[in-house]
């Protein structure tokens, strides 16, 4: 499994045959990437934000994969011709990949607008296998956070259920977790990788990723932090013992 980040909360993995872009959002000054370059069989969204689904269009020709609520938004304004709803707890098959919605705390205001609901807000678990109750020792596991605060499922439902081998969580802090918040999540959730998403864009949500480091040693978790260069790719195959 091949992740990697375009910035904000932008990722794209890479899951056997198959492409899969999180939250297209090029216009951060992470990436230099045109997103016509990058491919992608299927769009997941978390929600309806701007900074979250603005390139949405430049993906017309994938397959996306929201709440109800922001794939019909997405089909109106955004003219997506391919789309599933899902909610939360549901888990989809696309192509090579498993992706489960799961809870993320946050609001959903489409396109950052304040009079239209996009239902709630999600993250996404990505694997190569149908997740079960029982523990698949062949698996490697992907959580992709969204933009969410900290909340206890992480580590009642997410770790021991999901297995994240490893997790982009958002440190920003203002709009999301900060650093400490995003620690103790990290911590929770047992992954052995973490990644630092979602800061940087904006003035609100500069942070020195040192914070975040500091904050994940000091929880006692053994993870290791691995922040990405925008554009950078890493290979989680490397590094999950199967």
């Amino acid at each position: 499994m091949q992740l990697t980040w375009y910035g904000h909360s932008t990722w794209h993995v890479e899951v056997g045959e198959t492409d899969l872009l999180i939250d297209p959002f090029f216009d951060n000054p992470k990436t230099d990437t045109d997103p016509e370059e990058v491919d992608a069989d299927h769009v997941l969204v978390t929600h309806g934000h701007a900074d979250h689904i603005a390139d949405a269009d430049r993906f017309r020709g994938a397959h996306f994969v929201g709440t109800p609520e922001v794939i019909e938004y997405l089909t109106e304004h955004y003219d997506i011709e391919d789309g599933t709803g899902m909610n939360l707890g549901g888990t989809v098959e696309l192509g090579d990949a498993y992706v489960s919605m799961v809870r993320a705390d946050h609001s959903n205001g489409l396109d950052t607008g304040y009079g239209a609901s996009g239902g709630m807000p999600a993250g996404y678990v990505i694997s190569n296998t149908k997740p079960t109750q029982v523990a698949d020792e062949e698996s490697t596991t992907f959580y992709h956070a969204g933009d969410t605060s900290l909340h206890t499922e992480m580590r009642d439902v997410i770790a021991p259920y999901l297995e994240p081998d490893a997790a982009a969580l958002p440190v920003g802090d203002h709009f999301t977790m900060g650093p400490w918040q995003a620690a103790v999540a990290t911590d929770w959730l047992s992954v052995d990788h973490v990644f630092p998403m979602h800061y940087d864009t904006f003035p609100p949500i500069e942070i020195e990723t040192e914070d975040f480091e500091r904050e994940v040693k000091a929880t006692g978790s053994s993870a290791e932090v691995h922040v990405l260069d925008g554009d950078e790719t890493f290979d989680l195959g490397d590094v999950v013992d199967v």
